[in-house]
């Protein structure tokens, strides 16, 4: 019996051919369920996540026929030609992944770190897998890496660094899959409030990480039919969507439009790639599940079905979108026509439960083989198959996950967010997967060097520019530092057009500033919590005014010798800087924050408290064409960045006596004034910070 199929070996060659092509076929239906249930899910969020951000100023039909052609051509390219044609075949004995790509170059280089090797282990029957090294003579590439200690062990941290990647995956997919398939409930006629959806949310995850005792196969079994069912409706659905809309799609798969998205939109569009990344999420479980299944099966699966209608469903959504570009944030729902909503959103439901079984399925293979490599501590694993030997599970590793992707589904709440990083997880796992096949093409498969190093520079091109635009969307919604220093100068009063001093600490593209409060000694601070309103105002009207009086606009580091600008905040709101608009509701004094559990504080708040109301300001930009870009562009970040929130940082200072002083001195200090310092108003109290948005970094002083 074999020890991966467990299918005895028949003497007659029909009988063989028979049941090697019936497996072959079951495999391939369960792979439906397992392997390809993530990338199957991507139309959900793809386009959304493409022109979100600032992508919006270009939101038209040859931005959509561009974003299109994208998509087509990244799917043909990475998922097709890579994985399926290439990657599948340097399979080690039926495993897939980061690890199995490590050691099968371990075992044909001497690359392994761990002293545990012996000249018997060369005589297994499945140590030297894939062409015999034997009669190859030692390149001097491979000398080279045997010789230096430091490289080989730059290359564990690399297969390393793939396979935390991979796990990271096996935590975003399920909460991004889960919110992108309950979100088309913002779109009925009963709409769904944040609160009541992501507890829906939360529901649906705990219940998928409850399934995965069953194992692979039963699991499988229960899935395929719903991502079957999922496949035929998207490509129905594309097929009717592209007929009625606009049947002229069809002439984006040539690469022209390509060309004139990116002419169009230029850095903008180069961005949004981190959108268009999110059509291939779910690739890299093709091969990192290959000892679930097999490389046959995997093929079939994707060649025959999975491709076609991920390209139709694209086609057909990206018709609908030219002729509707204002359904761009509900991109997928909106696509569907009204008779058939409902049906096809409960299958998008249990088919984006099922798209995070692939990922999860994925970081079991991973961390076993972590584990036999002596890189992962020591779990429990449970092999949920009799005939598939990869097929496994581990307890740990899953409740580990279901609690982190439930701190992240309740965290970010938002897909746009985690895809940002899901994206760049997805793409860091494939460009180290492309250095491995290019070290697997020379070792393993003993072939020129420049055979390698052309597939690593073609497919590292391509997934180079897709990670530096991943990168670029991670610190997307941005921050801006500020240094405040409040102080007190020997007048009675300083004006509120005198009180704000503004400048940078460094060169405009860091977005950092350092605001100087003074009071005089008989100002009353207001604890109004207007604070943060007149510090954004002041440093707008800064980037304006630099932007505008020469002894600012010099250069790029002008206001970095010490100088600083007076601010007026008494004049602010008539300027052209931002268009202010104010509403009143209720004070919690949490100003900055988004939290659904803070906006139930504040309704707690209100009925307790009806007499007590505060100033909201909102920020926006004026419809002033003439503004410079690099101003806007500023403003633009500052607005962003105050929306997301803003946090305190400060000191706490501690003063002690040193164990050499006295005992008058030791009184004075550590009794006398750490009771009043004990008892009067810290500084986060008399500058009115609120407590749920304060960082306290303390340090103690020895005098």
């Amino acid at each position: 019996m074999e020890p991966e199929s467990g299918i005895p070996t028949p003497r007659n060659p029909s009988q063989l051919s028979w049941v090697n092509l019936s497996r072959t076929l079951m495999l391939a239906y369960q792979s439906f369920g397992v392997v390809y249930g993530d990338l199957s899910t991507s139309p959900l969020y793809a386009f959304t996540s493409t022109f979100d951000g600032k992508l919006q100023k270009h939101q038209n039909e040859d931005a959509i026929f561009g974003a299109f052609s994208l998509i087509f051509w990244t799917l043909t390219l990475l998922p097709l030609l890579k994985y399926i044609f290439i990657l599948l075949s340097a399979d080690d004995n039926g495993e897939g992944g980061t690890f199995a790509l490590y050691s099968l170059l371990c075992r044909h280089a001497k690359f392994s770190l761990l002293p545990n090797q012996q000249a018997a282990d060369e005589e297994l029957s499945a140590y030297k897998y894939g062409p015999s090294a034997a009669v190859a003579t030692p390149s001097p590439l491979k000398r080279f890496l045997e010789k230096h200690k430091k490289l080989r062990t730059a290359l564990l941290l690399v297969v390393l660094f793939g396979a935390c990647m991979v796990i990271g995956d096996g935590v975003l997919t399920p909460a991004i899959s889960v919110l992108s398939a309950v979100s088309g409930l913002e779109v009925t006629e009963q709409k769904l409030t944040k609160g009541e959806l992501l507890l829906l949310a939360c529901v649906i995850l705990v219940g998928l990480f409850a399934l995965q005792h069953f194992g692979t196969h039963r699991v499988a079994f229960m899935f395929a039919p719903i991502v079957i069912i999922w496949l035929i409706s998207i490509f129905v659905i594309g097929v009717y969507n592209t007929i009625r809309w606009n049947p002229s799609i069809i002439r984006a798969i040539s690469p022209y439009y390509i060309i004139k998205f990116f002419s169009e939109t230029g850095k903008d569009g180069w961005i949004s790639l981190g959108g268009i990344l999110l059509s291939i999420t779910g690739t890299e479980a093709m091969f990192a599940d290959l000892g679930h299944f097999t490389a046959l099966s995997i093929r079939l699966a994707f060649a025959v079905v999975i491709y076609p209608c991920l390209v139709v469903q694209y086609m057909g959504q990206a018709a609908f979108l030219s002729k509707n570009i204002s359904s761009i944030p509900h991109s997928f729902y909106d696509s569907i026509p009204d008779a058939v909503f409902w049906p096809v959103f409960v299958i998008a439901t249990l088919a984006a439960i099922v798209g995070s079984q692939a990922v999860i399925t994925a970081t079991f293979s991973i961390v076993k083989q972590c584990h036999a490599l002596g890189c992962f501590p020591r779990v429990k694993v449970v092999h949920t198959s009799k005939h598939i030997y990869g097929q496994i599970y581990i307890p740990e590793i899953n409740w580990i996950l279901m609690i982190l992707t439930l701190a992240i589904t309740i965290g970010f709440q938002d897909t746009t967010l985690i895809g940002n990083a899901y994206g760049l997880a997805c793409m860091t796992v494939m460009f180290i997967t492309t250095f491995l096949m290019a070290l697997v093409i020379v070792f393993v498969w003993q072939k020129r060097v420049l055979v390698a190093a052309a597939f690593l520079l073609f497919f590292w091109i391509i997934e180079g520019v897709y990670l530096s635009a991943a990168l670029m969307k991670v610190p997307q919604g941005g921050w801006v530092l500020v240094f405040v220093c409040v102080k007190s100068v020997p007048v009675p009063y300083v004006s509120p057009e005198e009180r704000f001093l503004i400048g940078r600490v460094c060169p405009r593209p860091y977005r950092m500033y350092r605001c100087i409060v003074r009071y005089g000694y008989k100002d009353i601070q207001r604890d109004d919590g207007d604070f943060e309103n007149q510090l954004i105002q002041s440093i707008a009207e800064f980037i304006q005014m630099e932007a505008v009086e020469p002894q600012f606009s010099s250069s790029e580091t002008s206001s970095l010798d010490g100088r600083m600008a007076v601010i007026s905040t008494r004049t602010v709101q008539s300027t052209a800087s931002l268009v202010v608009s104010e509403v009143e509701e209720f004070d919690l004094s949490i100003p900055s924050s988004k939290s659904s559990t803070l906006q139930s504080l504040r309704s707690a708040y209100e009925s307790e408290n009806p007499q007590v109301r505060r100033r909201q300001v909102r920020f926006q930009l004026p419809t002033n064409p003439g503004m410079d870009p690099a101003v806007r562009d500023e403003l633009v970040d500052l607005i962003q960045a105050k929306d997301a929130g803003v946090a305190y940082i400060m000191g706490h200072s501690y003063v002690k006596a040193r164990r050499s002083s006295s005992f008058v001195k030791k009184l004075v200090i550590d009794i006398g004034y750490s009771f009043l310092r004990k008892n009067c108003r810290g500084p986060s109290v008399a500058l009115n910070i609120p407590h749920i948005s304060l960082i306290e970094v303390g340090m103690i002083y020895y005098v």
